[in-house]
């Protein structure tokens, strides 16, 4: 924590994946003219972050890989590559990258004099131990482990230049790879038990894990010798903050009570209430970073009954009133998505038309699919089976609105016969439902840079789990044509080719009404005036504080 007497300060908010340091722009919040020396970065002073999302159990991103983890383990470790606020990849780790011809290797040349703050030297061992990290099954990794899905082996080539070789060409691999989920790792700390490096994984990044005091706060400090900003950072050299404090503090009430009072600098899952106060105060700063990747969606479970019926899911998709449920609970924080991407992702395709709330339209198809006879309840019954939708929910991951919208979903959908269970359930029970496939429902965030998620969620493959036990196809695609579509468009490099690919597996994902998009995934962070310099990085929209600094 740190205090200030300063306050006369302007919110406002600065929307989308800005890659602020990448123009010159730094997240002040100012509406006025300083000095020279109110505006230069000062070093010292210790950042409070606290985060509203699900503590995580394990600090290293290979090791499952949510975003709970992407959060924290941003100010620690980096990824060979990154992205800047136009989505081009540029240099991180790596100073420059090439492809074969035939798209089965590429070479990655990494940048000269880093060394992980264990003082192990970056190079290509390092790069091959973690690429084999990710894929052994005993991690038991799930996100990193999807996303290098085609890498078959490595090679290094000299010291400083290491060698991945695929199965088959993958046009996603840079986007991939820039992720925090495949970030770079010691390898000496990767040999240590897991349950060490858990506790304190060691990277390259400008702070470095000193303690975690587990269920209340992560404790980092400044990397003294850090010399491998990715090339859109703002200065060079080590950052300008001590140290970070990464609290937890689940009440959405009490983080913003902590951003108020001082005893927080930054907090995470703004609320929509919170949002709208927020913007109202001067001393205050809104950060809007919508995540890449896909939508935040329900998705539908077609391979069991009842969403094994296109008319059923179609029905229920019909049964929604989602606009009206965005519109007043989100109060114009969060536009209603009509894609299974998100709309930071230009590959985009929306589908207005098929999700419009029509119960007459809902009633008919489930005529249509035999479901004629309805219960003392009111509730559609079929040979004695009354039309149940189990749908788990994660608190740790759907915000207080969002559970409000799955109630208003239960309540329009009742109308026209579903018996829609919505359970609450912290995040191990939930991922446990997943994976005993004790679900019909499901609203489960993805994220990953690009299009390619859809290859991770729509493709049969993806119904298999990972070494985790966690698998991204929830809804259970298992359609042969949209297979198709989505290897061919991983493959593929001509960027007309690749969009027309996705547009189509969009097109046919949304036609089968597998899934019922919302908004985008939300990231809403509010800063306090006197937190100069952070950014959601233009990857997976994660916070930065490295070119950040205190007033």
């Amino acid at each position: 924590m740190h205090t200030s007497g300063y306050t006369h300060r302007t919110a406002r908010t600065l929307t989308g994946l800005v890659g602020l340091a990448a123009t010159g722009i730094l997240l002040t919040g100012c509406a006025t003219a300083e000095s020279p020396e109110a505006t230069r970065p000062l070093t010292g002073g210790t950042l409070t972050y606290a985060s509203g999302d699900a503590e995580p159990t394990c600090l290293d991103p290979h090791v499952g890989g949510n975003y709970p983890q992407a959060l924290v383990s941003t100010q620690y470790l980096e990824s060979l590559v990154s992205r800047n606020a136009d989505g081009e990849i540029i240099p991180w780790l790596a100073d420059s990258w090439t492809e074969s011809a035939d798209g089965l290797a590429w070479d990655f040349t990494l940048a000269a004099g880093v060394s992980f703050t264990d003082g192990t030297p970056l190079d290509a061992a390092a790069v091959q131990a973690n690429i084999a990290h990710i894929q052994d099954p005993e991690t038991a990794s799930s996100t990193g482990y999807l996303a290098l899905g085609k890498v078959t082996g490595t090679d290094a080539v000299s010291t400083n230049v290491v060698r991945l070789t695929l199965s088959e060409p993958d046009s996603a691999l840079l986007e991939s790879l820039s992720q925090p989920w495949l970030a770079i790792e010691s390898p000496t700390a990767l040999a240590r038990s897991q349950d060490e490096n858990c506790a304190s994984p060691v990277g390259t990044g400008p702070f470095q894990v000193e303690k975690w005091v587990q269920q209340e706060s992560i404790t980092l400090v400044r990397n003294e010798k850090y010399n491998s900003p990715p090339a859109d950072a703002a200065h060079t050299g080590p950052a300008y903050l001590d140290s970070i404090v990464w609290r937890f503090i689940p009440d959405s009430a009490s983080r913003y009570a902590a951003l108020q009072s001082g005893d927080a600098d930054v907090i995470d899952n703004a609320q929509p209430d919170t949002i709208v106060q927020a913007e109202k105060s001067d001393t205050i700063v809104h950060l809007d970073a919508p995540r890449p990747g896909a939508s935040n969606r329900i998705e539908l479970n077609s391979g069991r009954a009842p969403f094994n019926d296109p008319l059923v899911r179609e029905a229920f998709i019909r049964s929604a009133n989602v606009d009206d449920a965005v519109t007043s609970l989100f109060r114009g924080t969060a536009e209603r998505s009509y894609s299974a991407l998100s709309s930071v992702e230009p590959l985009a395709v929306s589908g207005p038309d098929l999700f419009a709330y029509d119960p007459e339209a809902a009633s008919d198809l489930l005529d249509s699919a035999g479901w004629t006879e309805r219960d003392s309840n009111g509730y559609r019954v079929k040979d004695g089976v009354r039309l149940t939708v189990d749908f788990p929910v994660s608190t740790n991951q759907s915000i207080p609105a969002e559970q409000s919208l799955f109630e208003q979903i239960q309540a329009t959908a009742k109308k026209t016969g579903f018996e829609v269970l919505l359970s609450p359930m912290d995040l191990s029970s939930w991922y446990t439902a997943l994976g005993e496939n004790d679900y019909d429902a499901v609203s489960a965030p993805y994220t990953k840079v690009g299009p390619d998620v859809l290859r991770i969620l729509f493709h049969s493959d993806g119904i298999t789990p990972a070494p985790s036990g966690y698998f991204a196809n929830h809804a259970q695609v298992n359609d042969p044509a949209i297979d198709a579509l989505l290897t061919q468009a991983g493959q593929v490099t001509d960027a007309d080719e690749r969009a027309a690919l996705y547009a189509d597996a969009q097109n046919q994902v949304l036609a089968g009404f597998y899934i019922l998009p919302l908004f985008d995934q939300q990231n809403h962070y509010l800063l306090g005036t006197d937190v100069v310099g952070a950014r959601a990085l233009p990857t997976v929209s994660t916070p930065t504080f490295y070119d950040a600094w205190l007033k």
